[in-house]
């Protein structure tokens, strides 16, 4: 009996040495562009023990799917740093990072602050930068000129050539072109309101202008190319990227300051590979890697060199874009708190519903 044990014994020992070990999931979810084919293919092939799935989201959903399932379903989010803090208050749906699995000197240092100070609470830091930049106006110069900011998307010159999306980032631009100044009123509800009861007027009076709301990058990168829209409000990487193919659509920031975001690195509550997204934070701020990914973005990279790893041609539709004194100016996107997002709903409703004049 005890060779044919033996023999039992080995020739197990064999199959389990020769069953492949199974792969860890890493499960992202992002911004589109922000996990291209080849950035994820460079990771696996570092990582075989790791596969990553991804799942291309925006803000708003990003909350509303961590909401639903209590923080789980994915083990690294992408917010934007203004809207980590009150999801977390209200909803409870992130954990605190460990700051010391994060290479964080690699991280422009300003950036990491701001971060650091929009995303702490009771002491602990839950997000850090991964990729920035501005939203704004987008013009074809040779259809278009002299436009200098949010108000231009409403101008009848430009009847039924102008874009906009249907966010919370055109009340705030359109607020600053009225006169406001909405970060300041974020502490006032009431004061916040009238502010919006006057900016959804102002849209609603605009549909008879507009010639589409877009939804998504590509789908504005294709009304601007094919001429249909020729000013439109905009995230500066959609301008960047496609400069290269018409140097006539550029970026312009608003007169009343760009709007700017900081997209971030964020591990959802019940996220269940926390290494694996450490190490995937760690690999994307590479610089070789992110000449990668903001070839993808047309986004800047947290990193103190960030426009220099741009590809040339999105480098030089910044260096276009921005003088020193829009850098100055710009209006980066103050925490919301609690309850304001809903308001914002209710008037991006309303203009959803309003008929054009």
């Amino acid at each position: 009996m005890k060779p044919m044990i033996r023999g039992l014994l080995a020739g197990t020992a064999l199959s389990m040495a020769a069953a492949p070990l199974s792969a860890e999931t890493l499960r992202l979810l992002t911004w589109g562009s922000y996990a291209p084919d080849e950035v994820i293919e460079k990771f696996e092939a570092e990582y075989p023990d790791i596969d990553v799935e991804v799942t291309f989201s925006n803000n708003e959903e990003m909350i509303a799917k961590l909401r639903a399932t209590g923080g789980t379903g994915f083990d690294l989010a992408q917010p934007s740093h203004d809207r980590v803090n009150a999801a977390q208050q209200e909803y409870n749906i992130y954990k605190p990072l460990d700051m010391s699995k994060i290479d964080t000197d690699v991280m422009t240092p300003n950036l990491l602050e701001g971060v650091a100070a929009n995303t702490t609470i009771d002491g602990e830091v839950y997000s850090v930068p991964h990729q920035w930049g501005t939203s704004g106006i987008m013009v074809n110069q040779a259809e278009a000129s002299g436009v200098t900011g949010w108000g231009d998307l409403c101008n009848e010159e430009y009847q039924g050539r102008t874009s906009m999306r249907l966010r919370r980032t055109i009340l705030l631009g359109m607020g600053f072109a009225m006169g406001y100044d909405p970060f300041a009123l974020y502490d006032d509800k009431e004061a916040y309101q009238e502010m919006l009861n006057e900016v959804t007027q102002k849209l609603i009076d605009c549909k008879s202008v507009i010639k589409t709301y877009w939804t998504g990058g590509d789908d504005l990168s294709a009304l601007m190319l094919s001429g249909e829209v020729v000013v439109s409000e905009t995230w500066d990487s959609t301008a960047f990227k496609i400069y290269a193919e018409n140097p006539d659509i550029v970026f312009v920031p608003p007169e009343t300051g760009a709007l700017a975001w900081i997209d971030t690195f964020t591990i959802p509550r019940g996220g269940e590979a926390d290494d694996a997204a450490y190490k995937w934070i760690n690999f994307v701020m590479r610089p070789e890697i992110v000449k990668l990914m903001s070839a993808s973005t047309g986004a800047i990279a947290a990193v103190p060199n960030g426009i220099e790893l741009l590809p040339d041609d999105k480098r030089a539709a910044v260096e276009v874009a921005f003088d020193q004194s829009d850098l100055d100016n710009l209006k980066f996107f103050a925490n919301i708190p609690p309850g304001l997002e809903d308001m914002e709903g209710m008037a991006l409703e309303q203009i959803k519903a309003a008929s054009g004049n």
